[in-house]
């Protein structure tokens, strides 16, 4: 059977010889679940309506209850349903659109209408595919308001019945393009059961992962039977021609990677990092009081919201202190100040762009330790030493490039069992994915600094110690919730 499905509210009534694929009716699909036991269809729902509780709002729901991608998804549907619910999207649709149409803007058409991220108008390719990302749907209709600067005021779901006689070819040519799947194969005598999709961006300055060591795990997965591939930021609309989504960008939610991260979790695909993963751990404002919540050690905290905290902040914690912005990474957002007028100054600052800082006891070691938890189990164990002349693992240098300290591996069976416990404890009250948790060792005891959504996994580095048992197992938690 073919991997793409099309659904039709009448069989009778569609254009068979525009596509290669089965087309079935809406109300047979409904109707018989057992018609795809066992396999897993890419479902493309054309039907006549997508109103609430419509044939077609029904048959995108239950494609997803039984296991299948469908286009569009339920969520698709309701985001589109009230212009508040897709009106955070409007600001960076109306910038690219305003790109593509450039001194036209004042003349653009009343609508626009968007098949399969595909626009018969080629200066609004870019949007068009921009749009797709946002909603991934069959066909989308744009209404503008044409001046200096085009407005988008509605976008809505538009049947394909809908469709003038001449926009059809275009329509059948983009869907064409959009089911011709590309896999990679898997250099392996085992045939790829799955094909796992790897967001990454090989400009990035510090990433999780380096390119080589995603080569190594492809190497391990395709001996298990799973194909890697890699993809891009602008490949969203692809995502669900995969299985599962790796992220191995430095994650943000106001950035291209959770989006990535929510499309892949309404695929109903396995993700790592998840969407809810991503809003935990990048605020440590909120990471603190988990871990508080749940009785795991934290350093010393209070949180800044504004100058009239800095006192109590000073006479609680001490000098010098560690002050933060809540969605800092890699260890930027990050400074130390050593008397009151360094505080009072870099608050001043800091609360400019953000309304909420945290200031923390400041505990000196010569090294961080990593725990990797994965699936509420542990990964590996690894001690990072803080970079040359620093009090952070990471040294960020004015208009250098950044300066790490080195490594020591562990394995698990060697780690201090109350490392390893803290670790295990603090990852379990955020989730069931990858997760790195930094720790302080001192002579007070154990300290959780923070919890990492995607910690760094390089081939050498944190694998040195369990070596490919730790590639063997990311695999495998993939695979156990893709067939679960």
């Amino acid at each position: 059977m073919s991997d793409w499905v099309i659904l039709a509210s009448t069989v009778s009534g569609f254009d068979h010889a525009a596509t290669r694929h089965k087309v079935l009716g809406t109300r047979d699909y409904l109707a018989k679940p057992e018609m795809f036991r066992g396999a897993r269809p890419n479902i493309i729902n054309l039907s006549r309506s997508y109103a609430y509780q419509s044939r077609g709002y029904y048959a995108s729901l239950l494609a997803a209850a039984r296991g299948q991608r469908v286009i569009p998804s339920v969520e698709t549907i309701i985001d589109l349903s009230r212009r508040e619910l897709y009106d955070n999207a409007i600001p960076e649709l109306e910038d690219s659109l305003n790109k593509g149409l450039g001194e036209k803007a004042s003349h653009a058409p009343a609508r626009l209408r968007i098949h399969f991220g595909s626009c018969e108008d080629q200066k609004l390719d870019k949007f068009a595919r921009l749009l797709f990302d946002w909603f991934r749907a069959p066909v989308l209709e744009v209404t503008l308001k044409p001046g200096k600067w085009c407005q988008i005021t509605k976008i809505a779901l538009l049947p394909e019945s809908k469709l003038e006689k001449e926009e059809r070819a275009h329509f059948f040519a983009a869907m064409e393009r959009y089911t011709a799947r590309q896999w990679k194969d898997a250099r392996s005598r085992t045939p790829a059961r799955y094909t796992f999709a790897t967001l990454v961006d090989a400009n990035e300055e510090l990433p999780p992962s380096s390119i080589a060591s995603l080569k190594h795990w492809a190497r391990i997965a395709g001996r298990m039977g799973v194909a890697v591939e890699p993809i891009g930021r602008k490949d969203l609309s692809r995502l669900a021609n995969f299985d599962a989504l790796f992220i191995r960008e430095t994650t943000s939610i106001s950035n291209h990677t959770y989006r990535f991260a929510r499309r892949a979790q309404q695929e109903g695909m396995p993700v790592i990092d998840d969407p809810v993963s991503m809003i935990r751990c990048t605020n440590k404002v909120y990471l603190d009081e988990m871990m508080r919540a749940n009785g795991v050690a934290v350093p010393d905290t209070v949180m800044i919201i504004g100058a009239e905290d800095i006192p109590r902040a000073a006479d609680f914690l001490g000098f010098p202190m560690v002050v933060k912005v809540p969605d800092s990474s890699f260890s930027r957002g990050v400074s130390k100040v050593g008397s009151l007028e360094e505080l009072k100054k870099l608050v001043a600052a800091w609360l400019e762009d953000s309304d909420v800082l945290i200031a923390q006891k400041f505990m000196p070691t010569k090294f961080d330790w990593r725990i990797g938890v994965l699936g509420g189990k542990p990964l590996f164990a690894v001690q990072y030493m803080m970079a040359k002349k620093h009090w952070q693992i990471v040294r960020h240098d004015p208009g250098g490039r950044p300066v790490e300290g080195g490594f020591k591996s562990f394995s698990l069976a060697d780690t201090p069992p109350a490392v390893l416990d803290a670790g295990l404890r603090a990852a379990r009250c955020i989730g069931d994915g990858l997760y790195g948790v930094d720790l302080k060792e001192t002579d007070d005891g154990v300290f959780v600094i923070e919890v990492n959504d995607n910690p760094n996994l390089d081939h050498g580095v944190e694998d040195a110690a369990e070596k490919d048992e730790v590639w063997t197992r990311l695999t495998n938690w993939f695979v156990e919730r893709i067939v679960s």
